[in-house]
């Protein structure tokens, strides 16, 4: 068996490859390459799909989640309430507005954020919640949402992994004041290159990202805000256009080769990815769980399966965050959940056969 990659985005591009000669070409002969006529559609059929009326385009996830805090009027002396088991750019956004990231653990069945530990470190600082959409499982948005509205904080979902995802048969990003979506190559809808979107149903946080996205200016030359260079390119938003248009099903492949994976593993001591009544799972990474994880992780490497661990290290326990005075032991959850997971490949593009010697890997590792 060739080796089996944690992704292939090559199989993708080709099955889209002449639409996006296509529009390549359109793009390198009318020259609209920042902010064109493709960006405004992106924005508008991300947004719809996402079930809000406004999209920003910008140059990343991450800046999606900076310029959103900023828009908000969130800096320096606040905090911001976010989980330690993330991709560092969720804590790193709230930083780079000055903010003070306050970390809650995780519910260790979904590895988001526990709504019921949030409240126990609101205080007179706290000005927002930024809840992460892990994997592709959107976060208990409810709880979270009551607890925001009991102290008057404003809440941001990282939904950089979660585009397509339900809650409670309501779309991610849909959930709270705004999103942030990442469109970074490996993600389940990911453009040639970096970027991002906030998508919100809020007109005037939408005018001030839009201002902020373009150095504070609104009329060229004009700058009415100290700003950002953000802008999401025209080449990008047009690959998101296509792409978008096959994410559905894209998901819905994914989401076959998870269940595949659930009835294959059934009985092994492994924990398959949880998930709740009412949610659908997008499947951004299909994520195992073992106290096993680094003999098994060698086994399928040494037959040629790729596996990758989201997230080795908690947040709270990255040098960078030192200052923030936290220990190992603070969440015990997030650095359980660090030292036992491992995800494997589920892009839609796997063979039959590829799916089965994977699990069969997996069942061989524990059977003999």
């Amino acid at each position: 068996m060739k080796k089996i990659p944690i992704m292939d985005l090559r199989l993708q591009y080709i099955s889209i490859k002449k639409d996006i000669q296509k529009v390549s070409k359109d793009i390198f002969e009318h020259q609209a390459f920042i902010l064109g006529p493709d960006v405004k559609q992106c924005e508008e059929s991300v947004s719809r799909y996402c079930s809000v009326e406004y999209g920003v385009g910008l140059n990343s996830g991450t800046d999606a989640l900076i310029l959103a805090l900023d828009a908000m009027g969130i800096g320096a002396g606040d905090e911001v309430i976010t989980t330690p088991f993330t991709f560092i750019a969720t804590a790193e956004a709230i930083c780079r507005v000055g903010a003070r990231p306050v970390f809650v653990d995780i519910d260790p069945a979904t590895y988001n954020i526990d709504p019921g530990l949030i409240a126990k470190s609101v205080t007179k600082k706290t000005k927002a919640i930024i809840p992460v959409h892990l994997y592709g499982l959107c976060a208990d948005m409810d709880p979270i949402m009551k607890v925001a509205s009991k102290y008057g904080l404003k809440v941001i979902e990282d939904a950089a992994q979660a585009i397509g995802s339900l809650y409670k048969n309501r779309k991610a990003g849909s959930l709270a004041h705004a999103a942030a979506i990442s469109f970074y190559p490996g993600k389940n809808l990911g453009c040639f290159g970096d970027g991002g979107m906030v998508v919100t149903g809020d007109k005037k946080l939408s005018d001030k990202i839009r201002v902020l996205r373009d150095h504070g200016s609104s009329v060229r030359y004009y700058h009415e805000a100290v700003g950002y260079n953000s802008r999401l390119d025209n080449f990008q938003a047009a690959v998101l256009n296509i792409k978008l248009k096959h994410l559905d099903g894209w998901i819905k492949g994914r989401i076959k080769n998870a269940m595949f994976y659930n009835d294959s593993l059934k009985g092994l001591p492994i924990a398959v990815p949880y998930i709740s009544s009412g949610y659908k799972h997008s499947f951004h990474q299909y994520t195992l769980r073992s106290s096993r994880k680094n003999e098994i992780e060698e086994y399928l490497v040494k037959n040629g399966i790729e596996v990758r661990t989201y997230y080795p290290v908690p947040l709270h326990l990255q040098k960078c965050f030192a200052s923030l005075g936290y220990r190992t032991g603070d969440f015990p959850e997030a650095e359980k959940a660090s030292a036992e997971v491992f995800s494997i490949p589920v892009y839609p593009e796997l063979t039959d056969r590829q799916k089965k010697y994977i699990a069969e890997k997996i069942r061989s590792f524990f059977t003999g």
